[in-house]
């Protein structure tokens, strides 16, 4: 078990170093960076009379006129051993805490949206797969496919319009506006609570409705399998073999989609983020690509991609605990 563990800890850790390699060089493919944009802006404004060598020397100020190689060499060197991630050319200090400022609330609603994904999702495709064709199921079936096919930002516009009828109010932001300033508070907590419901639905609707039909199609195979009539025959109620076998052996599949359900949080974070007015790390992100931001773009990529590859090494963790066949691989 410990060599398995260690084989896939090492799997994830050069992973995330080819993340940050094509991170950075990704970063850098748009023509100009951060200087290019103020000049153009400065131009723009009618300073038209700059030095020649103005750009230069912004440049060399920065350490933008250094080849790519040495800026990424500086700049992994700088997150492993100073945990830092580089100057934030907009906002003026280290691109660290502008990241670390967003990241518990991404984390938050990411964190709350998977626990609503896999609470809803697995009773709901065990009792889809018992009750196979009936009533249920279809209603179940059709109402994964909305939630599908149903946009984001279309959703949120949608809850937001309920909370503001029936509620008397739009669940815009963390806070009510009362709030926002006030200490520390039982009151406060629960109307934290209630702003994160709407956006934990919004995110976790298309992957609960992916996963239904996944949990669906997983038991309904373990269904079909010798192993079950044996078990049946023996005398096994039907609810001790359903859980005993059938359910277990379905949840490998499905525990292993944590690893892309991560990612697709993270982009349905930054549509909802930006409709709601949260304060997430999704608009810091859009935010710095389109000023040419490098290093708070580079280093929010990195540490969000990140949480894929350890959603997936956390899956393979629960998979071999589940299923010792795993760790053979």
């Amino acid at each position: 078990m410990w060599q398995y563990i260690a084989r896939r800890f090492t799997y994830m850790v050069f992973t995330v170093w080819i993340i940050s390699l094509i991170t950075f060089a990704v970063i850098q493919l748009p023509p100009g960076d951060y200087v290019t944009t103020i000049v153009s802006q400065m131009i723009n404004s009618g300073m038209e009379d700059l030095p020649p060598d103005f750009e230069q020397q912004i440049r060399e100020q920065y350490g933008l006129d250094q080849p790519m190689v040495v800026q990424y060499y500086k700049w992994l060197r700088n997150i492993i051993v100073d945990g830092k991630f580089g100057y934030s050319f907009v906002y003026r200090k280290d691109a660290k805490d502008i990241i670390l400022e967003r990241l518990p609330v991404s984390f938050a609603i990411s964190g709350f949206s998977v626990l609503f994904i896999w609470a809803v999702a697995l009773p709901i495709g065990i009792y889809s797969a018992v009750k196979q064709y009936s009533l249920a199921d279809y209603l179940v079936t059709f109402i994964g496919f909305i939630g599908l096919a149903v946009p984001s930002f279309l959703f949120a516009l949608v809850l937001m319009f309920f909370s503001y009828k029936y509620m008397d109010r739009a669940m815009i932001g963390l806070f009510s506006r009362e709030y926002e300033t006030a200490p520390w508070s039982l009151n406060k907590f629960l109307d934290l609570v209630k702003h994160l419901g709407i956006p934990v639905i919004i995110i976790g609707t298309a992957g609960t409705a992916g996963l239904i039909r996944t949990m669906r199609a997983n038991l309904l195979d373990e269904l079909n399998k010798p192993y079950v009539d044996t078990a049946r025959s023996k005398g096994l109620s039907e609810r001790a073999l359903l859980w005993k076998y059938p359910v277990r052996h379905a949840l490998n599949p499905f525990i292993s989609t944590v690893g892309w359900i991560l990612p697709s949080l993270i982009a349905g974070e930054l549509i909802v983020s930006v409709v709601l007015n949260l304060p997430t790390s999704g608009p810091v992100i859009y935010n710095s690509l389109l000023t040419q931001d490098m290093y708070v773009a580079a280093g929010a990529i990195l540490i969000l991609s990140s949480m894929t590859v350890i959603g997936t090494f956390i899956s393979d963790l629960l998979l071999a605990w589940l299923d010792p066949r795993v760790r053979l691989h």
